[in-house]
């Protein structure tokens, strides 16, 4: 299960850093093709004042998005250290009753976390576990 849970975050690891890269090059191709698209307009018939004002806005929203991203990243971050470090030296004991112990150690992923107790098991924090 603990071999499972770290091959499973590696996976998501790698997912998100190919989402952010996307993302990036998705906001850098935008911006590409909107400077493209004013430098090579016709200048007897310029881009109409609206349309432009529309793409501007548009270029605006991809920024914040990507900024409120970026945010609400650091955010959850800060959350699941929060938790992890609130777990050390608690007892654990895991959904169907198997494993328990002091929690001696957290290791944070970006799809959960993993306690490691005294006895050297190694826990998934997730639903059904009682901290105590």
């Amino acid at each position: 299960m603990v071999v499972s849970a770290v091959q499973n975050t590696a996976a998501s690891q790698s997912q998100a850093s190919q989402a952010s890269s996307k993302a990036m090059v998705d906001y850098d191709t935008f911006l590409t093709l909107l400077v493209a698209q004013m430098k090579n307009q016709d200048p007897t018939e310029p881009m109409d004042s609206t349309e432009q004002i529309a793409q501007l806005a548009t270029f605006s929203q991809v920024e914040q998005t990507i900024q409120t991203n970026k945010n609400l990243e650091m955010l959850i971050q800060s959350t699941t250290l929060s938790q992890a470090g609130s777990m050390i030296g608690r007892t654990l004991e895991s959904a169907d009753g198997t494993q328990s112990g002091i929690v001696q150690e957290v290791q944070v992923y970006s799809d959960g976390l993993l306690a490691t107790l005294d006895n050297g098991m190694q826990v998934v924090i997730g639903a059904g576990i009682t901290i105590r």
